[in-house]
């Protein structure tokens, strides 16, 4: 029977209402088939249509075929009847169990912490069950959902964690376009736009708890070294973003290489934790540090106020070692509507 859990978190007044539903459907309607198989029986056309009329099968479609994806049912089907997912059976049956007991009130609790007062928060999580090991969100703009797979090697912290992180991405998401910014010109409205994507970085402080909280504390060490690794590339990572960035400004790029570059920023060997997840949290980590979580607050709808605020910071704190805190320069800073 498809299992529904949700909680409602709510803040002191003037917080608005926190809604995360976690919607199971998908996942035991396949846990289903698989305990069929199991047994010996051949799930019948009965059992299969139960699966794809769950919520979380629909939504997974949609998605699906919306970034170009055929004969979807069919697929899923092949899926479900191969080896590999007979094998995985009980360490599949143990996965939800974790997402079970997740702690859904906390996790929200996290993301809205680092949300404006006036951003709500209301979503549905899917942990679903496929052959990808890809999360992602869907229909932000109208009814958030965040599909997660089903990861059996992930503890529930780590599971917390990433909730906390993907529901900070659904408050984001509700936030205005930054003030001033339809008066630039295009290349600078893109750029602003694409700016928010260290709202990565900011996810990361939140779904942490704070900036003395190790991002990767609940995480396995391999996780942990490919951050130390990656964030100790921060004095090299901003100037070959402002680069980029100056790049779009001036018009020298074709847009194929715009997102291409741009996606590079996201990813870093496949794994999604390019330069804005870690040098947009280090901005952050060091602006709340000094400033207060509550400048960090207000970048997340404008990320400009966070380089600007993380400026201050490097300003403030000048080092005299050989890897000094990198700076955005104050013509950038102009190009993008930055006042001083």
């Amino acid at each position: 029977m498809p299992t529904l859990l949700a909680a409602e978190v709510r803040a002191q007044e003037p917080q608005p209402t926190v809604t995360v539903r976690i919607e199971l459907d998908q996942a035991d309607a396949v846990i289903a088939l698989l305990e069929q198989r199991a047994q010996g029986v051949d799930p019948r056309e009965a059992d299969w249509r139960r699966l794809e009329s769950t919520t979380g099968y629909i939504r997974l479609k949609r998605r699906q075929e919306s970034f170009g994806a055929e004969a979807f049912d069919a697929r899923f089907r092949e899926f479900v009847r191969s080896d590999d997912a007979l094998r995985r059976l009980p360490v599949l049956r143990e996965a939800l169990g974790k997402w079970r007991g997740i702690d859904i009130a906390a996790a929200a609790e996290r993301a809205q912490a680092y949300l404006p007062d006036d951003v709500v928060i209301d979503a549905t999580v899917y942990p679903v069950i496929k052959r990808t090991p890809n999360s992602f969100v869907f229909e932000l703009d109208t009814d958030p959902a965040i599909f997660m797979y089903v990861n059996p090697d992930r503890s529930a912290a780590v599971l917390a964690n990433t909730l906390a992180h993907e529901l900070h991405h659904v408050g984001s998401a509700a936030c205005p376009d930054p003030a001033g910014a339809d008066a630039l010109d295009a290349p600078a409205r893109r750029v602003v736009s694409w700016l928010s994507g260290f709202g990565e970085g900011m996810a990361v402080l939140a779904a942490a708890g704070g900036p003395d909280v190790h991002p990767h504390a609940s995480s396995p060490s391999d996780a942990w070294t490919v951050w130390e690794r990656d964030v100790a590339n921060f004095a090299t990572d901003v100037p070959r973003i402002e680069r980029f960035f100056r790049q779009i400004l001036a018009g020298e790029l074709a847009e194929t290489e715009q997102r291409a570059q741009l996606f590079s920023f996201i990813n870093t060997e496949d794994v999604p934790q390019g330069a804005f997840y870690t040098a947009g949290w280090k901005m952050a980590a060091l602006v709340e540090r000094a400033q207060g979580r509550e400048v960090v607050v207000r970048a997340v709808c404008d990320p400009r106020i966070l380089l600007a605020a993380y400026n201050d910071v490097a300003r403030a704190h000048p080092r005299s070692d050989a890897d000094p805190l990198p700076m955005w320069s104050e013509e950038f800073l102009r190009a993008v509507g930055v006042e001083k």
